[in-house]
């Protein structure tokens, strides 16, 4: 079936409404998720929008913030403490990986007890590595989940994830992109990879019930929010005319994100499930911050789906203006 942006963005190319006010919006810029949202300022949002570096956490430490976006996991963290946050958008579900070396006797998820596995504690590839493991069995006990650093493009440093296992400081990797592509990159014949659709890095915006609740701000949110759903389409289904500038934003290359392209599901939308995936997770992030696991009816407040409606019904009016 025809995605929405499709049908209401074929060839539009700016959002046709009166100009915005300025927008702030806090982003890890170190991580290729966020690259969507400068196509959307650059290409389709018709005001002014400020991208700096951060993420949810921000839109409790800065109230200039208007939008923070992060993974699931550091969005339930904040809500723990901070009711008021509302996730209004995915922008984008990553399936990571796990890449290992075979010269550790690594062929199946099984042979990883006993084994270094490099991973971020206490985020989503924790969380994933867990997840993945368990179903073969295998508790965090069985493992040890070693820290490092990220790396985007060759060379990585010496405390990064690639490096580490190309040294054979770990022997394997279980997180986002490109640090996985670029670790098996580093062993070449060595390196066998795991992909899975267990779990997925539900990556999207959130902003405040207050930022919500006035007309003014709200307004400008919707337009951000639509400019989002032209750019995730140009992700979606013509990618080569956005990836030598979304690698740029990163500071990697093209070549390496064409590579890694496939495992990310670049979508604007509100999953379905969104609810029941935190709700299993909140259990995880829970235990690592020392306190109860929140509700459903609790997480059903957190999900706000009018904000995107909104959206749409403005992409659908312009498009007959047109």
């Amino acid at each position: 079936m025809m995605h929405l942006s499709q049908i209401f963005w074929s060839g539009f190319l700016l959002l046709a409404i009166p100009a915005l006010a300025a927008l702030k919006v806090a982003n890890n810029l170190e991580v290729l998720e966020w690259t969507p949202a400068l196509i959307a300022k650059e290409d389709y949002y018709n005001g002014t929008v400020s991208i700096v570096n951060g993420g949810i956490p921000s839109l409790s430490s800065d109230t200039s913030v208007d939008l923070g976006a992060n993974s699931e996991t550091q969005l339930l963290r904040q809500y723990a403490s901070h009711k008021n946050l509302r996730t209004v958008l995915t922008t984008a579900e990553v399936y990571y990986r796990i890449v290992a070396s075979k010269k550790k006797g690594i062929e199946k998820l099984e042979d990883l007890k006993g084994k270094r596995i490099g991973a971020f504690p206490s985020t989503s590839s924790e969380y994933f590595v867990q997840t993945l493991l368990a179903t073969v069995g295998l508790t965090p006990s069985d493992y040890t989940v070693v820290a490092g650093g990220a790396c985007l493009k060759e060379p990585c440093g010496s405390n990064t994830f690639p490096a580490m296992l190309k040294r054979g400081a770990i022997d394997a990797i279980g997180m986002w992109e490109p640090s996985v592509q670029l670790g098996a990159e580093a062993i070449g014949a060595d390196a066998i990879i795991f992909e899975q659709t267990l779990y997925r890095e539900i990556y999207g915006l959130a902003t405040t019930a207050e930022k919500l609740a006035d007309p003014a701000k709200r307004k400008e949110i919707v337009g951000f929010v639509a400019a989002l759903v032209k750019a995730e389409d140009v992700f979606r289904t013509d990618p080569d005319k956005v990836v030598a500038r979304a690698a740029a934003a990163v500071k990697t290359n093209a070549t390496l994100f064409r590579e890694v392209w496939p495992v990310h599901r670049w979508t604007a939308r509100n999953p379905l499930d969104i609810v029941d995936v935190m709700l299993e997770e909140d259990k995880y992030v829970a235990r690592a911050d020392r306190r109860t696991p929140m509700a459903r009816d609790v997480l059903e407040t957190l999900v706000d789906r009018t904000l995107l409606a909104d959206a749409l019904k403005l992409i659908e009016s312009t498009e007959r203006r047109e």
